[in-house]
């Protein structure tokens, strides 16, 4: 696997190129079963949802199964009734390796500092042209994972996009995104769109027992709304804590109390990453609800989706540079009020 990928994920956690098992999903992994073994099969899906259900899980798996049986017309691919691949096989190993020379995967890579970088560069998102411009290593389909498209910054878009507009025959392209409806429209276009609901109740159970090995309090599960990803983050008091007083300030948009606000903006300003980053997901959280909202109506949606990007670049600024983070909370629920009154 040609990888422009970085570290291991935090905490320990399985990344999902490791991740045999699927919770939850099964009515999209058949959507995309039923798509490759018909011959026609998109070559671009955008799997959208809300972060940590298993998007990314279900994009390798879809990689998985496909380059293990390039042949749509073969037998095991017509009596597949999962996308599932076993471990042993010799595909699932060079893809847990990052050394299968079929599949490139996009995602922030670590910098020099030691730290996840906040964008996919463009120097990374070049390397699907000469990725898809070679001849497969295997003789078979060449896919590009991209985790997560919200990651690109506007040059790696373009980059992407000139691949995405003339792909070769026998290529795939499965991008993730946790806010479809913020992905430029030029993507979005030539992706068909595949959105995944969040987890019930039983699936997250039973997908956080494998994780942590132990069974998870009942109010992590119900703020969790669905999301592995966030239940675990939520699993360390102070951050679940922080979170709870951010979404309290949000569902009373466009009223902003403001001592409640600056006693928020005090508590993230010395809070650790992982409580900061929680704090951020419960306002993407927002934004996402609210462009499910007003999704009909274009102006109404782009607006939001300016505020959103605007939101996001100046946290990953915050976070590079180490700012202080008082005034993009400040800013952020600002721009919100005024998304709110709209």
């Amino acid at each position: 696997m040609k990888s422009v990928a970085g570290a291991a994920d935090e905490d320990g956690i399985s990344h999902p190129r490791e991740t045999s098992v699927l919770f939850g999903h099964s009515e999209a992994e058949q959507t995309l079963l039923d798509a490759y073994r018909s011959g026609r099969i998109p070559h671009a899906w955008l799997i959208g949802g809300l972060q940590g259900i298993g998007k990314a899980t279900l994009a390798f798996r879809m990689a998985r199964f496909v380059l293990a049986h390039p042949d749509p017309a073969a037998p095991v691919v017509q009596e597949a009734r999962s996308l599932a691949v076993s471990p042993d096989n010799p595909t699932a190993g060079l893809i847990t390796a990052q050394s299968h020379p079929d599949l490139l995967v996009l995602e922030r890579t670590v910098g020099d500092t030691g730290k996840l970088r906040s964008i996919i560069r463009v120097e990374d998102a070049r390397k699907v042209a000469m990725f898809l411009g070679s001849t497969a290593g295997f003789g078979g389909w060449r896919v590009v994972i991209v985790d997560a498209v919200d990651d690109l910054n506007a040059e790696s878009a373009n980059a992407l996009l000139k691949g995405l507009e003339e792909p070769p025959s026998r290529s795939l392209f499965l991008l993730v995104s946790h806010a479809p409806g913020s992905v430029l429209p030029t993507i979005r276009s030539r992706c068909h769109r595949l959105m995944l609901r969040s987890l019930a109740t039983s699936d997250l159970r039973q997908a956080l027992a494998q994780t942590t090995g132990e069974s998870v309090e009942p109010d992590v599960i119900e703020a969790a709304e669905g999301s592995v990803g966030r239940a675990l983050s939520l699993l360390d008091g102070p951050a679940f804590k922080l979170r709870r007083q951010t979404a309290a300030l949000l569902e009373r948009l466009p009223v902003t109390d403001p001592r409640e606000l600056h006693a928020l903006a005090d508590a993230l300003a010395i809070s650790d990453l992982r409580a900061f980053e929680v704090a951020l997901d419960a306002i993407n959280d927002w934004m996402t609800a609210r462009l499910n909202i007003v999704q009909h109506d274009k102006a109404k949606a782009a607006r939001l989706a300016d505020v959103w990007q605007e939101i996001n670049s100046v946290a990953r600024t915050t976070d590079i540079y180490n700012l202080d983070r008082k005034p993009l909370i400040f800013r952020a629920f600002a721009r919100l009020a005024e998304a709110a009154r709209d």
